[in-house]
């Protein structure tokens, strides 16, 4: 629409281009938006196809549930699936997972249950939808006008603003004349806290060593392979060390016998691990310590403040949420059992 259309609530598109940044108010248009048709499944609807969207605002988006930045991208998605669905937006989940347990339907339905997803979702198992979008990142947001053609995009966290006002505009030029133009507001709980972006200073860190990085006992590690870690007396930032009998395998560390530990020094807010029972069905008590002390006031919403929490399903887990100030700590966690596989520290 452009502010020349006779039929355009004028007043409504100038207060939605008004607020759009930049000088240029013209939506781009990034190609037609792509099938997903090679879903492997669907939650939430009926299989839904390009041509049955036409005519709606949709907006797809990429995720995989134990993603600490979706997670923290969640919030607006869901507000803005239920503020703007009567008005012509459709959203669209496509879940394609990252790690192999994330391949399971059960535990995609599961997670979306308790995350409060209830807008349609594509399940990506094969990649087909991420291939088809070209997609490289979770999360990633595209949203296409009521024709069909992609007008926006947006990889990461952040500029809520931005996209929500490009909905808005898409939806008034698909015909919407009554639309609220307040932006939404979310309260976010938990691991969907956005990152305290100031003090972050560690980088997200795989354990297993297809994409390890930072690992103190590198050149000495025995991979695919039981091997007796004894730790590093200090490490530098961002780094981190094992100590007991572990596998490290391309996938995760894995815990061979009780007692295992792994410490990480690092500089932020808070402290995730995405981790799980090698057996599902197994739930794994741990302890997480902060500088060699009881973690108190410090503690994540699934650890208790002496420091102790389970392993009961496989993933993320929050450990550490810290007040100011903010600076280099040496966080360790240690398992009481054996079983666990440990994938990927994230930090907020």
């Amino acid at each position: 629409m452009t502010a020349s259309d006779a039929s355009a609530p004028t007043g409504l598109f100038r207060s939605i281009a008004h607020r759009l940044a930049g000088d240029d108010r013209v939506l781009p248009d990034e190609g037609r938006l792509a099938s997903f048709d090679r879903a492997t499944g669907w939650l939430n609807s009926e299989p839904l196809t390009r041509e049955a969207l036409r005519g709606r605002v949709v907006l797809v988006d990429f995720w995989t549930y134990t993603c600490v930045n979706w997670l923290r991208t969640l919030p607006y998605v869901r507000a803005w699936s239920e503020k703007y669905e009567s008005a012509g937006l459709t959203v669209v989940g496509v879940h394609t997972p990252e790690f192999g347990f994330e391949h399971t339907l059960d535990n995609v339905i599961a997670e979306s249950l308790k995350l409060g997803v209830e807008y349609p979702v594509a399940v990506d198992n094969d990649y087909g939808v991420w291939d088809d979008f070209a997609n490289h990142y979770w999360p990633a947001i595209y949203i296409a006008d009521a024709e069909g053609r992609i007008r926006h995009h947006h990889f990461g966290e952040g500029e809520y603003a931005q996209t929500e006002m490009v909905i808005q505009q898409l939806l008034v030029d698909a015909g919407e004349r009554d639309l609220d133009l307040e932006l939404v507001t979310v309260e976010p709980h938990g691991l969907e806290v956005a990152a305290d972006w100031q003090t972050l200073r560690s980088p997200e860190t795989y354990l297993g060593y297809e994409q390890s990085s930072g690992f103190a006992s590198e050149g000495t590690a025995e991979f695919d392979r039981p091997h007796v870690y004894a730790a590093e007396p200090r490490l530098p930032l961002n780094a981190w060390d094992l100590s007991g009998t572990w596998t490290v395998a391309r996938h995760a560390a894995v815990l061979n016998e009780p007692g295992g530990r792994i410490a990480f020094r690092f500089h932020a807010r808070d402290v995730n691990l995405v981790m799980g029972g090698a057996d599902a069905a197994v739930s794994i008590p741990f302890r997480v310590s902060l500088d060699g002390q009881p973690v108190g006031d410090a503690h994540g919403s699934d650890v208790e403040s002496d420091g102790r929490g389970i392993v009961t399903d496989q993933n993320t887990y929050q450990l550490l949420r810290q007040s100011e100030p903010i600076a280099d700590r040496l966080f360790e966690i240690e398992f009481l059992d054996a079983g666990v596989e440990a994938y990927c520290f994230t930090f907020g």
